[in-house]
């Protein structure tokens, strides 16, 4: 058994029940699980077996990321200017080329970028594994650099020929999909608590997979405890328009019907939802992962995160994948979600709504503190965790520091909690992750950045030259 005493905190943002701010304050830390939490003083009088001096840094809990696409990274910058559809179709082919050494280097570089900016849990959507690619590689990535990790097994099954918009090259058999879905299971979920790995069930979207695999899907993830189930909902109107065609009915409308409402389900992006629709996923614990740099990248709109709030919808933050976004920065999300409510349509007076301007937003939309609830809180609350998200006794040890005195953050010794938000985006001077020390004074303490990127150029060539 290790104990560690954290001290001398500037400002510790714990986000516990209280949401206690503490000046001056002070983490105990035994093995990978918080004992206490209060001011150096009071814990002055604890015997630990490291101590870390954290003056002049503000820790705040470890953000949880709840919509990725890691391999995405090996597609940046690409389709800068075309909505989803055409974005879809023009990389589609592209990601066809995969292999499963494509998927491990890639998640090892995204997983590197999100920590650096203050990520300790993130889950990941692989929802195409052409070739011979596997969820077990960004797995083992995970475990390489010590990621709290939740591994969204997703699938594609209804191609082109079977009116889904995928090439059919691209999809995959159905009973395939859900054999490897429970060998994953099996072979990595830990429901238990602190856990370091655990397996999310993710078709990808109503235009991608048949009713049938949503519901054998979400049959099978209630045969586990703590699988969960995780898809795309109400990101496009032409996802509306298929889902009316289709199914005939809306895209939570279709949802409800193959048993995908409840507590143990989150959708990504939800834009295109009525406040009948908000009010069913608040009264079936339904969550909602929000994207806001990928949904202003794209021009897809903006989400009505106010009103999920307001309503009780558990909402968390995603950085979503990194040829949407392009970046994997949880600062830049918490910021960006800020922002984006707040230029939301709110007021007009000079002429008839309607138009690419001319309204008003409100500054009360959303504040500094809420995006950063969003990040943490809220993540943790999506994924079914009631082990991180805050700082508090017998909480997993995921916290993270950023160095003050920097210029980005001058002049903010009055808030300098909301400074992350209003100053950023930051990089993190600490991060612990379930009490092990994976960057420590801005630099990763045993993960190979220069090895992992020199991996990820020869991947580059490798698949481009092909």
């Amino acid at each position: 058994m290790t104990t560690l005493l954290v001290k001398n905190i500037d400002h510790l943002a714990t986000f516990d029940d209280a949401r206690r701010e503490i000046s001056g304050g002070a983490l105990f830390v035994r093995d990978n699980v918080i004992d206490k939490v209060g001011t150096t003083a009071e814990l002055a009088g604890l015997e630990a077996d490291a101590v870390l001096d954290l003056s002049g840094h503000i820790v705040m809990p470890g953000m949880v990321n709840t919509h990725h696409h890691m391999y995405q990274n090996l597609t940046r910058v690409m389709v800068q200017d075309d909505e989803l559809l055409v974005w879809l179709k023009t990389l589609y082919p592209i990601w066809a080329e995969l292999d499963d050494d494509a998927i491990g280097v890639s998640a090892r570089v995204a997983m590197a970028e999100l920590i650096h900016s203050g990520c300790t849990t993130s889950s990941d959507h692989l929802y195409i594994l052409p070739n011979n690619c596997t969820l077990d590689s960004t797995i083992e990535a995970a475990r390489e650099i010590g990621l709290r990790f939740h591994a969204a097994r997703g699938a594609m099954s209804r191609g082109e020929s079977q009116g889904g918009l995928p090439p059919d090259r691209c999809v995959e058999k159905e009973d395939a999909i859900l054999k490897d879905a429970e060998r994953l299971i099996h072979t990595y979920h830990d429901a238990s608590r602190h856990s370091m790995g655990r397996i999310v069930l993710a078709p990808c979207s109503p235009f991608s997979v048949t009713p049938e695999l949503m519901r054998d899907a979400a049959a099978l993830a209630r045969q586990h405890p703590g699988v969960n189930l995780h898809s795309h909902l109400a990101e496009e109107l032409f996802e509306e328009k298929y889902c009316r065609e289709i199914y005939g009915m809306r895209p939570v409308e279709f949802a409800e019907s193959v048993g995908w409402l409840g507590e143990h389900v989150w959708f990504a992006h939800s834009i295109f939802m009525t406040s009948g629709e908000i009010d069913r996923f608040a009264e079936t614990g339904t969550g909602v992962a929000h994207c806001p740099s990928a949904n202003m990248r794209c021009g897809q709109g903006i989400a009505k995160i106010r009103e999920m709030l307001d309503k009780g919808v558990k909402v968390g933050l995603g950085v979503d994948g990194s040829a949407s976004n392009d970046t994997s920065n949880m600062f830049m999300e918490a910021r960006l979600a800020l922002m984006l409510q707040r230029v939301a349509p709110h007021h007009y007076l000079s002429e008839k709504p309607g138009g690419r301007g001319g309204f008003g937003g409100t500054p009360t939309a959303l504040s500094a503190r809420e995006a950063l609830e969003m990040a943490t809180r809220g993540g943790a609350a999506l994924l079914g965790r009631g082990d991180i998200g805050h700082l508090a006794p017998g909480m997993s040890a995921d916290f993270i520091a950023v160095r003050r005195d920097q210029l980005g953050l001058s002049g903010t010794e009055r808030d300098p909690l909301a400074a992350l938000v209003l100053c950023g985006p930051f990089r993190v001077d600490y991060s612990y992750i379930n009490g092990r020390e994976i960057i420590g004074k801005g630099a990763f303490r045993s993960f190979d950045v220069e090895e992992a990127l020199a991996d990820h150029r020869a991947v580059m060539n490798r698949i481009y030259n092909q």
